[in-house]
C-alpha cells in the first residue's frame, strides 16, 4: 500500500543558501561570479545557489592540488600517518551520520533509512582504505648473487574525481578514500543536481588534519567544470561515475593527455530466476534490487528473466509486492521509495514509462501516486512480457521501473542476459549450484551475485564490461589506480657489461 498521510515537506535546520567551491583550504565563489540554482526534489523549488565553476576555477583548484603534491607533506607521509587521518575522517563522518543522512535525503529524495546506511558506508570506506594502505606490500625479486629488483610505489599526482547524483556522499567517499590513502591530491567535481552533502567534506577534512590543498572542490555543470577538469593538463587521473555517453566524451577528451581513466558507467543488469530457485528469496531480492534507492542505482536488476514454468506466478507476486511499496516523503522512516532526484530526470523516466506502455504489458504502477500531487514521485512500475527488442529492455531508465521477460532454458536465459550493450552486474537464482556457476560465468558482466542480492565485499573488484565501464576499483585495485609502480634494479657484485668501443 502507499502512504496516504499528508505531511508538510521537511526542511533541515541551518540549511545553507549558498554553496561555494573549496580551493587551497578556503571557500571561494567562482571567478566569473556565476551560480546555478539547486532544487529539492519534493517541492522542485530552489533552496540554494551554488558557485558555477569554470575553467579558471578548475585551474586554481588543480594548481593548489599540484602545490600540495609537490611541496606538501601528504604524498611522502608514512602510510600509517595517512591512515590516522583517514580514520579521523571516518570518526567525524560517523559522528554526524544523522545530519548527513538528513541533508542527503533533502537533496536527493532518497528515503531517510537508506540515506543513513549510505552515510555509514562512507565512513567504512575511509576505514577500509586506511587498513589497505598500511597493509600494502610491494614485490621484490632476487636473482641470487647477481641482482635484486624491487617495486617502488608512488602516488600518481593530482586526481580529478567526478561523481554522480545518486547516493552522492557515499560515492564521493568511494573515490576520495583510496585517492587520499594512496597519497594523491584531489579535485572533486560533484554532480550539479546534488551538491549539498559534498559541501560538508571541507569541514570534515580540515578538522581531521588533512593538509591544505590536498582536497579541493569545484561545483559546476558537467559540460563546463567537468570538462575543464578532464582536459586540464595538470590532472594525471580521472575517476568518473556516470552514464555511458558522458563516459565516451571523457574518454575522447582525456586521450590527448594519455590520462589514466577509471569509469563506472551505465547498467541494465539481468536477474535470472530458474524454476528451481528459492522463489521467496529471489522475489525479495529482485524487488529490493530494482526499487531500493528509488531505482536510481547503477547495479539495479532492471531486467528480471524468469523461467516459463514459474513465470506467471512470479509476475503476479512481483506486481503485488510493487503495488504495496510505500511511496512518500523521503524523510518519513516508513517510506521505501521517495522522490526522484530532479524534474528533468523525472520527465525522462516518465517518457520511458509511456514508451513501455506501447511495448509490453503494464502490471503495476505507471503513474504518479494519487496522494502525492507534487514532487518527482512515481509508483513502482512493472512491465511484463517485455520482448528483448523493446527499448525498456535495452536502455537504462535509472528509476523505479522494471521489465519482466520469460525464458525457456539455460541457453535462452544467457542469450537474453547478454543481449544489451551494458555489462555491469548480474544476479542468478537457482538451487543447482553447478548451473549457477556456469550461468554466472557466462553472463557478460563485471560482477555477478549468485543466490544473493547486491552485498559487496570492499576487497573485491568493482566495475563493468562493454558499455558499463573501463577499469576496476575496490581493494588493492583502487590503490593500483591511484599509484604508479616504478621498478628499481640493483646489481649485486661486479658489473659485466659488453664493452662497446672499448678496444
Amino acid at each position: 500500500m502507499t502512504s496516504t498521510e499528508t505531511r508538510k515537506a521537511h526542511v533541515p535546520e541551518d540549511l545553507p543558501t549558498h554553496l561555494q567551491h573549496f580551493i587551497d583550504g578556503e571557500p571561494r565563489d567562482s571567478v566569473s561570479g556565476a551560480t546555478f540554482e539547486v532544487l529539492d526534489p519534493v517541492s522542485n523549488r530552489p533552496y540554494a545557489t551554488a558557485a558555477a565553476g569554470g575553467a579558471e576555477d578548475v585551474d586554481a583548484a588543480v594548481a593548489a592540488a599540484r602545490r600540495a603534491f609537490t611541496e606538501g607533506p601528504w604524498p611522502t607521509m608514512a602510510p600509517r600517518a595517512r591512515a590516522r587521518v583517514l580514520n579521523r575522517i571516518a570518526d567525524l563522518v560517523e559522528a554526524q551520520d544523522a545530519r548527513l543522512a538528513e541533508l542527503e535525503t533533502f537533496d536527493t529524495g532518497l528515503p531517510i533509512t537508506q540515506a543513513l546506511g549510505q552515510a555509514r558506508r562512507a565512513a567504512e570506506n575511509f576505514r577500509f582504505f586506511a587498513d589497505v594502505i598500511v597493509a600494502q606490500a610491494d614485490e621484490a625479486y632476487r636473482v641470487p648473487g647477481t641482482q635484486i629488483n624491487y617495486v617502488n610505489r608512488k602516488p600518481a599526482g593530482v586526481a580529478g574525481l567526478i561523481t554522480p547524483w545518486n547516493t552522492p556522499f557515499m560515492l564521493e567517499s568511494w573515490k576520495l578514500a583510496p585517492a587520499l590513502a594512496a597519497g594523491c591530491t584531489v579535485v572533486l567535481k560533484p554532480a550539479e543536481f546534488t551538491p549539498l552533502s559534498a559541501s560538508l567534506w571541507a569541514g570534515i577534512f580540515t578538522e581531521a588534519g588533512l593538509p591544505r590543498g590536498v582536497f579541493n572542490l569545484v561545483n559546476g555543470i558537467g559540460e563546463e567544470a567537468g570538462a575543464a577538469l578532464v582536459e586540464h593538463p595538470g590532472t594525471r587521473l580521472i575517476s568518473f561515475t556516470g552514464e555511458t555517453t558522458t563516459g565516451q566524451t571523457i574518454f575522447r577528451a582525456a586521450a590527448p593527455h594519455l590520462k589514466g581513466l577509471s569509469m563506472e558507467l551505465g547498467g541494465k543488469s539481468p536477474v535470472v530466476v530458474f524454476d528451481d530457485a528459492d522463489l521467496d528469496a529471489a522475489l525479495d531480492s529482485a524487488v529490493f534490487g530494482v526499487f531500493s534507492l528509488n531505482g536510481e542505482r547503477c547495479t539495479a536488476g532492471s531486467r528480471v528473466l524468469v523461467q516459463r514454468s514459474v513465470y506467471d506466478t512470479f509476475v503476479e507476486r512481483f506486481a503485488e509486492r510493487a503495488r504495496r511499496i510505500v511511496v512518500g516523503d523521503p524523510h518519513d522512516p516508513r517510506t521505501e521509495v521517495g522522490a526522484l532526484v530532479h524534474p528533468d530526470h523525472y520527465e525522462r523516466v516518465l517518457r520511458y514509462v509511456e514508451i513501455g506502455k506501447g511495448e509490453a504489458r503494464l502490471v503495476a504502477g505507471g503513474g504518479r501516486p494519487e496522494h502525492l500531487p507534487e514532487g518527482n514521485y512515481l509508483q513502482p512500475t512493472v512491465f511484463a512480457d517485455v520482448p528483448p527488442t523493446a527499448r525498456i529492455f535495452q536502455e537504462e531508465i535509472f528509476g523505479p521501473v522494471v521489465a519482466l521477460t520469460p525464458f525457456t532454458d539455460e541457453a535462452e536465459a544467457i542469450a537474453l542476459a547478454n543481449d544489451v550493450r551494458y555489462g555491469l552486474a548480474g544476479y542468478v537464482w537457482t538451487r543447482d549450484l553447478t548451473r549457477g556457476h556456469r550461468v554466472a560465468q557466462a553472463i557478460e558482466a563485471g560482477m555477478v551475485w549468485l543466490n544473493s542480492h547486491n552485498v559487496r565485499d570492499l576487497r573485491t573488484p568493482f566495475g563493468g564490461v562493454k558499455a558499463s565501464g573501463l577499469g576496476r576499483e575496490g581493494g588493492h585495485r583502487s590503490i593500483d589506480f591511484y599509484t604508479e609502480e616504478q621498478a628499481v634494479h640493483v646489481t649485486l657484485g661486479d658489473v659485466h657489461t659488453p664493452r662497446f668501443g672499448g678496444s
